[in-house]
């Protein structure tokens, strides 16, 4: 067996969490095992296992081709302060309680050091649509190298001092801020503080004005964008006071910032109205208006049937201007246009033949 990667050395803070890599190769695939000595002179190395320390310690292997294990500790401790070891072997008798492995154990090193975390004094001023977030290291242990301000994952703002102070400007209303914001330290390791911008629920309707068909289900929803969170949400109707999913037609299905309201088999005249839905949140509470229109289930022929009558206006149009275009008439015709005339002049003259003959 043979190291591929080896654990690295790291520091971290009290309430943290570290994460150690191992790889290993050889044939057959070797197993690895991870073991801890403590900084105490009279400790002597034990080994971990997954779900050790009150379940602190997570341990995940995968054995395909070759071997990598990944040993994590959560919310570290003082005690966690040690040294680290990846064991690998191949070797059959590596686990026999009475017999010597021919082949021993690889191993592979790393030191974790766990400082105490230094208390950040936080604090979120307000003046003049101005709000001022800083940060403030009562007893800087580490070396600092500067400051990061982060919101979101997003970069707010950075800079290169080393001071135990830090701030950080927004300018608008609290409401339109809420958040939770970082100040980062950087040093080694780095030190974060959380500031909290916390405001009642700014509630808002998903949309306005809502549209159903008679028979349908109807569907409203609000949502809280703000911070923190809403703990209990409510929906009230206009005229009808707080609607309850007991009631047998509403459906009401709340999670954290987002409420959601079914109305089944809408009626015209019973559910066409405003609703209104209420977040409430350990700061106060907000609320939003959505208006509802239930329209007939013949509503979505109208359209059809306007088209069909404009075609048949139209077509009737078309009939009558055609039916009085069309004169009683015969039309001209080259060959048999002076017919007519010939003809009546003959049945002249026949005529005053027959008056000479009569007299």
């Amino acid at each position: 067996a043979g190291f591929i990667k080896s654990p690295l050395s790291q520091k971290r803070l009290t309430q943290d969490s570290v994460e150690l890599y191992c790889e290993a190769i050889g044939n057959p695939i070797p197993e690895i095992q991870w073991w801890f000595e403590g900084n105490d002179p009279n400790e002597t190395y034990a080994q971990l296992w997954d779900g050790a320390r009150q379940d602190r310690v997570k341990i995940n292997a995968t054995y395909n081709l070759h071997s990598t294990s990944t040993i994590s500790i959560a919310n570290l401790t003082s005690d966690d302060s040690g040294m680290y070891e990846c064991r690998a072997s191949n070797d059959p008798d590596r686990n026999h309680l009475s017999k010597s492995p021919k082949v021993k154990w690889i191993r592979s090193q790393a030191n974790v050091f766990v400082i105490e975390r230094p208390d950040i004094a936080v604090q979120v001023s307000e003046s003049s649509d101005k709000l001022t977030l800083s940060c403030n290291v009562s007893a800087p242990l580490l070396s600092i190298t500067g400051h990061k301000w982060m919101h979101g994952g997003k970069l707010l703002e950075e800079d290169k001092s080393t001071s135990a102070f830090t701030s950080y400007v927004i300018n608008g209303k609290k409401e339109e801020h809420s958040g939770v914001y970082e100040c980062v330290y950087e040093a080694n390791p780095q030190i974060k503080g959380l500031v909290n911008i916390s405001v009642p629920p700014q509630v808002v309707a998903y949309k306005k004005s809502e549209h159903g068909n008679e028979g349908d289900t109807g569907v409203l929803t609000c949502k809280n964008p703000s911070f923190p969170a809403v703990t209990s949400w409510s929906w009230y109707k206009s005229g009808h006071g707080l609607l309850e999913n007991a009631s047998g037609r509403y459906i009401i299905k709340s999670s954290g910032n987002k409420t959601e309201l079914r109305i089944l088999k809408l009626d015209i005249e019973q559910d066409t109205g405003d609703y209104f839905c209420n977040g409430t949140n350990s700061y106060g509470s907000g609320d939003a208006t959505v208006n509802l229109r239930v329209r007939s289930r013949l509503a979505a022929l109208w359209p059809f049937l306007g088209i069909v009558a404009e075609v048949l206006v139209l077509v009737t149009i078309i009939f009558i201007y055609e039916k009085r275009r069309k004169p009683d008439e015969v039309p001209d015709d080259d060959d048999g246009g002076s017919a007519p005339l010939k003809s009546n002049a003959t049945n002249h003259k026949d005529k005053n033949v027959r008056q000479r003959n009569a007299n």
